[in-house]
C-alpha cells in the first residue's frame, strides 16, 4: 500500500495505529502535546532532525494544528483513532474536501453525520423494523413538551407494573455515556432537563434532548462490523461490555456476547446474538456503511434487544472481537483492516472465511479510586510491570523503564490487557492470573501510594455475561 498517515490521537491507540501502519508498510506521523511528551507514543518516534515524524501541537482538538502537521509532513491520510475527531463529520468532511484533500480513515463523512445523530439512527432503524428503546424519535428543545413526554413514559411503566419506573434524559448529540441523567420522579424532571440541555449546548453545540425509558437489568452488547467501499459488509461477532464504571465507562469486555456456561438465560442466547448481528448488518447495508464500526445494543433479561447507537469509528475494545475470530487460521488485526479498506482496498474475504472459536476478555487498567465514584488518581508511576503470555496482549503508552507522571489533562487510563482461551472459564482464569501478576507502583503529590482498579477488575470477572 502507498501513502502516509497522520495519527491524530494519543496514548495506546496511537501506538496501535503506528504498529498497524508498520505492518502495512505505510509511513506515518504522530502529534503530541506538552503534557504527553513522556508518553511512549512520543518516545518511540523522532521529535527533530531529518527523520522527524513527531510534531508538537497545542491541542489534539485543534483541527488547524492537525492539518498543518499533515501538510508539513506530507501525509495523505488521517487516522482519528477513537475520541477527539473520530466521530466528527465536520472534521471528516473538511479533511476530504480541502484544497489538498486527505483520506479520512473511517466511514464517509455523510455516514458519520447520519449515524452520529441518534435520532436519525433511531428513525431509520424503526423504518427497517429494527427494535429501539421506547421514547422520543426526535430531539426535544421545549421544556414543557419534554415534561409531558416524560410523564407519559413514566405512566406507561406504572401501568406495566414496573417496580422502579424511570426515564433517561440524554443529550441527542452525545456519545460514550456522556450527557445522560436518570429521573424517577416527575418533580425532578425540569431541573435535570435544564442541566442536560446546558451540558449538550456546551459540549456538542446542540441543545437537543432525548427522553427514553430507563431499562433495568440488561446487558450491553456490541456487534463488530467491518465494511468496505466496494459494498462488502461482514461481522466479527459480538461482545459484552456490561461491566462499567458509574460514569458508564467500560471496564471489562468479553466475547462472545453471551454464553450459557456463565448463566442460565430466560431466552435462546444464540438466537438473540444472531438477531442483533442480522439487524446490524441490515442497517449497515441500508446506509452503505463503508469502514469499521460498532453497533451497540442492550438486551433485557427476557431477551428483548434494543438498538442503542452506532459508533462510526474503531473502538477501544476492537481486539476483543479479533481474539475469538480466525481469518486464514490467524487472529485478524482490525486496525490494519480499517486502514487498508479506507485506502480503497477490497476486502478480499467473505463471511464464510471467518471462524469463531473460544472466548476473550479485555481489562481496562485505570488509575482510579473505585471506592469513591471512580475518581481519577493523579501522580507519578514508578513501577509498571505487566506480564506477557502466549495467550495475552497488552497495549499501553506508559513506559516500563522510567518514571511516568500521569497527565492531569486526560483520563488516567494505563493499559488494556487482552486474554483469550478455549472457553469463557479458561479466559476468566487467565484474566485473574494476569491481574495477579501485574505490579504497578506510584506516588501522588501528598506521598500517598497509587490507586488502581485491578482489585475491582478481579472482583467483577464472575459477573461476565450474567444478569
Amino acid at each position: 500500500m502507498q501513502g502516509k498517515v497522520l495519527i491524530a490521537n494519543r496514548g495506546e491507540i496511537a501506538i496501535r495505529i503506528m504498529e498497524a501502519c508498520k505492518a502495512l508498510e505505510l509511513d506515518y506521523a504522530v502529534i503530541y502535546t506538552d503534557a504527553d511528551r513522556d508518553s511512549e507514543h512520543v518516545r518511540r518516534n523522532q521529535l527533530n532532525g531529518p527523520t522527524q515524524n513527531a510534531w508538537r501541537v497545542t491541542s489534539y482538538t485543534d483541527p488547524n494544528d492537525l492539518l498543518s502537521v499533515a501538510d508539513h509532513a506530507g501525509c495523505t491520510a488521517v487516522h482519528p483513532g477513537y475520541g477527539f475527531f473520530s466521530e466528527d463529520y465536520r472534521f471528516a468532511r473538511r479533511v476530504t474536501v480541502r484544497d489538498r484533500p486527505l483520506i479520512f480513515i473511517g466511514p464517509s463523512w455523510e455516514v458519520i453525520r447520519d449515524l452520529g445523530d441518534k435520532i436519525n439512527t433511531k428513525r431509520v432503524a424503526q423504518k427497517l423494523g429494527i427494535p429501539t428503546i421506547p421514547g422520543t424519535s426526535a430531539p426535544i428543545y421545549n421544556e414543557m413538551e419534554a415534561e409531558e413526554i416524560a410523564q407519559h413514559i413514566l405512566d406507561i411503566q406504572r401501568e406495566q407494573n414496573e417496580p422502579n419506573p424511570a426515564i433517561l434524559v440524554k443529550a441527542a448529540a452525545g456519545g460514550g455515556g456522556m450527557g445522560i441523567e436518570e429521573v424517577n420522579r416527575i418533580e425532578h424532571f425540569r431541573r435535570t432537563y435544564r442541566r442536560v440541555q446546558n451540558y449538550a449546548k456546551r459540549q456538542f453545540g446542540d441543545g437537543g434532548v432525548l427522553i427514553e425509558q430507563r431499562l433495568c437489568d440488561f446487558n450491553h452488547l456490541e456487534v463488530q462490523l467491518v465494511c468496505s467501499r466496494h459494498d462488502e459488509r461482514i461481522h466479527f461477532g459480538t461482545r459484552n461490555c456490561t461491566i462499567q464504571s458509574t460514569g458508564r465507562q467500560k471496564r471489562v469486555e468479553a466475547a462472545p456476547g453471551f454464553h450459557t456456561s456463565c448463566f442460565t438465560y430466560d431466552f435462546d442466547a444464540d438466537h438473540v446474538l444472531a438477531s442483533v448481528v442480522e439487524h446490524s448488518l441490515k442497517l449497515a447495508d441500508y446506509v452503505k456503511y463503508d469502514n469499521v464500526g460498532t453497533w451497540e445494543w442492550i438486551v433485557s433479561r427476557s431477551g428483548r434487544p434494543y438498538l442503542l447507537e452506532v459508533n462510526t469509528r474503531i473502538q477501544v475494545e476492537n481486539d476483543v472481537s479479533a481474539r475469538i475470530s480466525y481469518l486464514n487460521g490467524k487472529h485478524p488485526n482490525l486496525l490494519q483492516e480499517q486502514i487498508r479498506l479506507a485506502l480503497g482496498a477490497p476486502m478480499g474475504y467473505v463471511q464464510n472465511d471467518i471462524a469463531f472459536k473460544g472466548a476473550s476478555i479485555e481489562l481496562r487498567i485505570v488509575a482510579e479510586n473505585t471506592q469513591r465514584n471512580f475518581a481519577p488518581w493523579i501522580g507519578t508511576i514508578t513501577r509498571f510491570d505487566l506480564p506477557q503470555y502466549d495467550w495475552s496482549a497488552m497495549y499501553s503508552h506508559v513506559p516500563a523503564d522510567r518514571a511516568y507522571p500521569i497527565p492531569s489533562e486526560y483520563d488516567p487510563n494505563l493499559a488494556l490487557a487482552l486474554v483469550w482461551g478455549d472457553n469463557v472459564q479458561q479466559a476468566k482464569e487467565r484474566a485473574r492470573q494476569f491481574i495477579d501478576d501485574c505490579h504497578i507502583e506510584g506516588v501522588d503529590s501528598s506521598g500517598g501510594g497509587i490507586l488502581t482498579n485491578l482489585d475491582y477488575l478481579r472482583r467483577n470477572l464472575d459477573r461476565l455475561l450474567t444478569f
